[in-house]
């Protein structure tokens, strides 16, 4: 497991409370709906402004085609849908984050695109006890923090769990506040 240091600390570092939690040194937040999500920004391509993309027929809702990114087919998967967020809006502030999952380049539509944050490992606490009927096994853990005087909560997300094929059928609800 490594270690988080935050941006400038000196003292020593500490682990994080849970240590089934593969810590991000650094994390690419991003909101969802309501929520704010985080994944490892080693994981990141790079980001695009969202763009019509060409659409695979019969696919499921979450799939919406896919685009050619200098030659490379990547498919484009609309995480709000795929993670049951109410709206579905695509605004000026909608990106497409294009990242390396399950092996594969694969671009994610999100709301938007937040901060890349470097987190101390204090503020990520364990994953969330649901009943079996939720799948939770995509988060990570909950890093909890004030930021300029906002209390922030974002869930860190192991993207290569919730591209699976067990996620892929769409069956992965969305973790409610």
């Amino acid at each position: 497991m490594s270690e988080i240091f935050a941006i400038g600390e000196t003292a020593s570092p500490v682990r994080a409370a849970s240590a089934a939690i593969s810590e991000p040194t650094e994390i690419l937040s991003f909101r969802l709906g309501g929520e704010e999500y985080g994944i490892d920004i080693m994981r990141v391509r790079e980001i695009w402004s969202c763009e019509p993309p060409t659409r695979i027929p019969h696919a499921p809702h979450f799939i919406k085609g896919f685009i050619n990114l200098r030659g490379e087919i990547v498919p484009i998967d609309d995480l709000r849908l795929k993670l049951g967020c109410e709206t579905a809006e695509y605004t000026s502030f909608t990106a497409v984050v294009v990242l390396e999952a399950l092996g594969h380049c694969i671009g994610a539509v999100v709301d938007s695109v937040s901060d890349v944050l470097t987190l101390i490992s204090d503020s990520i606490k364990p994953a969330p006890r649901t009943n079996a009927s939720v799948d939770t096994s995509y988060i990570l853990g909950i890093s909890c923090f004030k930021s300029q005087d906002i209390d922030r909560v974002i869930i860190l997300t192991d993207i290569d769990t919730l591209m699976s094929s067990a996620a892929m059928n769409g069956s992965i609800p969305s973790v409610a506040a």
